[in-house]
């Protein structure tokens, strides 16, 4: 079992991850406003850097979708270095960088070119370690073998890694969009105390992976306990050992992925079964048509969920038709 890490001398305030509903310049005017991420076509853009529009779709047809809103515990400062957006509030940084593919070479150095600049930005900073990164990209299974886009993005991801990023793996998401736009989005959370990086004893850590899944094995930890005792839950899905599991069953794979969130909570020091307490959920769905059933489902098996947002996206596996990650709030 991953121990947790010991608590800094002097307690560290969580950084709040809600969504909210509002107008965005009324959330912007909060000084404690870390970002605000918006969700497809329909969601504002702004030139302030602490707002990202995200390319990928809501699937809760005749809601209004919501903003997801990180509040830090202090006054927020915020800029631009170079391609990289940042707002900080001392304690928290949060970190943006979108690369267009084709001024890149592809996937994979854009890939490269978006890490090396994260990782530089962020070493350099008074928030020098990566706690968590979201990675959005067009089209993630396209090509075959070693030539799919996730595997190629997986080889560039991980020089910028090397070169850049400190040899303890984030926690982190990587989903496809279907928005057909070849830039890749990243995105994260860096802080000023260090976390520590929580595997799950179901499924083998995926810097593991044997080559069947690509020449390069995904560089990133299955969660990441905070120094302020939060869990940052990596993209799960229906993944034992390493091998995907009820291929074209989508209750079978949702209930495998509750089981391995519930496993990677208890391992970080919560209770079992691990979810009750409060957690904030994104579901990424394959197929449109499913997004009502894994709603309900989630409730249902997490009554306590404060918080879900169904997004459409491809996972990095194409016989997997559903991903969550989050956070969840442990109680020491």
């Amino acid at each position: 079992m991953s121990s947790p890490m010991s608590l800094p001398a002097v307690p560290v305030a969580p950084l709040s991850i809600r969504y909210e509903h509002g107008a965005l310049d009324a959330l912007l005017g909060a000084d404690d406003v870390l970002a605000v991420i918006g969700f497809g076509r329909t969601a504002p853009a702004s030139a302030d850097p602490r707002v990202l529009r995200v390319g990928l779709e809501p699937l809760e047809a005749g809601t209004r979708v919501p903003f997801e809103v990180w509040r830090g515990a202090t006054p927020v400062r915020h800029g631009r270095d170079g391609e990289l957006a940042w707002s900080s509030d001392g304690e928290h940084l949060f970190f943006a960088i979108d690369v267009d593919e084709a001024a890149r070479g592809g996937i994979e150095g854009a890939a490269e070119h978006a890490y090396a600049c994260l990782g530089r930005f962020v070493a350099a900073s008074a928030t020098p370690h990566i706690l968590r990164l979201w990675n959005y990209l067009d089209a993630i299974n396209l090509g075959g073998g070693d030539d799919e886009r996730y595997r190629r993005f997986c080889a560039g991801r991980a020089r910028g890694m090397d070169a850049h990023v400190p040899s303890r793996y984030p926690a982190a998401t990587a989903i496809g969009r279907h928005d057909g736009v070849r830039r890749l989005q990243v995105y994260g959370l860096a802080a000023r105390h260090a976390g520590t990086p929580v595997e799950n004893p179901r499924q083998v850590s995926a810097w593991r992976y044997p080559r069947e899944y690509g020449p390069t094995a995904p560089t990133f930890a299955r969660g990441m306990r905070t120094a302020s005792a939060e869990l940052l839950i990596s993209g799960t899905a229906a993944v034992v050992g390493h091998a995907s599991r009820h291929a074209g069953d989508i209750d079978a794979q949702l209930t495998e992925t509750i089981a391995n969130l519930e496993s990677l909570a208890v391992e970080a020091g919560a209770r079992a079964p691990g979810l009750d307490g409060h957690s904030v959920m994104k579901a990424y769905v394959r197929h449109e048509a499913d997004a009502p059933h894994v709603a309900a489902m989630l409730h249902a098996r997490l009554p306590s969920l404060g918080g879900l947002l169904l997004l459409g996206g491809d996972i990095c596996r194409r016989e997997l038709l559903v991903e969550v990650d989050g956070v969840h709030v442990l109680e020491d």
